[in-house]
């Protein structure tokens, strides 16, 4: 039999019901249904194998142990290239990905400001606007919009590019042209400028943003941060492999005066790069946790913060550590556990937003976040530690990494826990004084900084 077409819309009258709509309703019904049939599949999957694909339990007061996963932005890197060092709070979907949890509130995911102010002794500190530059690949389009959202859910001062607060830049310096959009940076920049607000609410913000992963391209951020007015610390939450040829951009990180920190990694034992240069503060990391104690919290060493002795770079001749004859990872360090997490807000994603982008999210199908999320890894360690070189306003006679090796009286040392196994040495287990994965401590005050 002849179908009847249907007329075109610009020639059908008013009275007769349009059925494109009703098409797109079915469609996006049978979307829901195959989403939600995965939901299960995957929450019964995660049932089944979730003493498999779950962290080391945890003492952070109010959460259970959460499985994680790597920022999109942490893959293993190329010759030339790095990674970001940023994990997440997730969960296993019905593919075996790990995927966020994306229905937090700025109370219900991770540590809020005044947690990390009160477990680092930083409350009632002022940086009195000096500037703290935060260097990551790639653009995050919400990057000042999410900082807003942060910052007022918490009653933080406003940090905008309208009242001189914040500024994000490419890496030669200009407001344009920006890189292109990256989510898996976008959620390591949030992390960034989020751990800054946390800890220094009174810094100015300098976001650098190189054109890509390539360490050529973030060393020539590296020198615009460092050199732009007002910049007292720089922010590296990145890394690589060590090879030789990481000697021959370490000048990159030379800037006297200006207090530069690297995260030590987040895969255990083993040195990454910048952290292993001699002109950075290489920062690793601990799991924090409230405690009944005079301190109020107690820390020990992150399981896969990385640190460990240089294959290549020249021991600093502060460092004094007798089972290294280079370099030794890492120097400070702080909270970094995603199981003991901070709270951040990022949007940046491939979905739009919404309840439906938060199913895509939560099962894999898409990428990036959708609001408040629980992150960790010396990812966030790094800008913490930066962020207090900024509160102690000290970094005019800071030398490179070495001033917390004579203050650490203002430190508090890391004594348990380790990264892997390195025959039960200082590289890879705490103890008291001098370790490999919690350095010298973590901040009591700025004292040592």
């Amino acid at each position: 039999m002849h179908r009847r077409e249907i007329p075109d819309i610009s020639t059908r009258s008013p009275a007769i019901p349009h059925r494109r709509p009703r098409r797109r309703l079915r469609r996006m019904a049978a979307a829901v249904t195959a989403l939600l049939t995965l939901a299960v599949t995957a929450l019964i999957t995660g049932l089944a194998t979730g003493a498999q694909a779950t962290a080391p339990s945890s003492a952070h007061s109010g959460y259970a142990s959460p499985s994680i996963t790597a920022f999109g932005c942490a893959h293993p890197e190329a010759p030339g290239q790095a990674r970001c060092f940023g994990i997440m709070k997730a969960r296993r979907t019905a593919t075996g990905r790990m995927s966020p949890f994306t229905t937090g509130s700025p109370t219900t995911v991770g540590y809020m400001p005044s947690d990390l102010q009160s477990a680092y002794k930083l409350s009632g500190t002022s940086a009195s606007g000096r500037t703290v530059a935060i260097v990551d690949a790639q653009d995050d389009p919400n990057a000042e919009s999410n900082l807003a959202t942060y910052r007022s859910a918490y009653g933080l001062p406003s940090c905008t590019t309208a009242n001189g607060c914040f500024r994000k830049v490419n890496q030669s310096g200009q407001a344009s042209p920006l890189p292109s959009g990256d989510y898996g940076w976008a959620e390591e920049i949030s992390l960034d400028l989020d751990m800054v607000s946390a800890v220094c609410p009174s810094c100015h913000i300098l976001l650098v943003e190189a054109n890509s992963a390539n360490t050529s391209d973030l060393t020539t951020a590296e020198d615009t941060a460092a050199s732009t007015s007002g910049v007292v610390s720089v922010s590296n939450s990145w890394g690589g492999s060590e090879d030789s040829t990481i000697t021959s951009s370490d000048s990159h990180f030379n800037h006297p005066g200006v207090a530069i920190t690297a995260s030590s990694g987040d895969s255990g034992y083993g040195v990454s790069w910048p952290a292993s240069s001699p002109y950075v503060t290489a920062v690793g990391g601990t799991s924090l946790s409230k405690a009944s104690n005079s301190r109020g919290w107690s820390e020990t060493a992150w399981s896969s913060a990385g640190s460990g002795c240089s294959a290549y770079e020249a021991k600093p001749s502060w460092q004094h550590d007798s089972g290294c004859a280079k370099r030794t990872v890492a120097d400070v360090s702080a909270v970094a556990d995603p199981n003991t997490g901070v709270a951040v807000y990022d949007t940046y994603n491939s979905c739009g937003g919404g309840s439906f982008c938060d199913i895509e999210l939560e099962l894999g199908l898409a990428q990036g976040a959708d609001g408040w999320v629980q992150v960790g890894g010396t990812s966030a360690s790094s800008p913490i530690i930066a962020s207090v070189y900024a509160l102690a306003g000290n970094t005019a006679q800071v030398t490179y990494g070495s001033y917390p090796y004579s203050h650490t009286a203002a430190l508090n040392d890391v004594t348990s826990g380790s990264n892997g196994s390195c025959g039960g040495s200082y590289l890879c287990t705490a103890g008291p004084g001098y370790d490999g994965p919690t350095g010298l401590g973590t901040p009591n005050g700025t004292g040592a900084f």
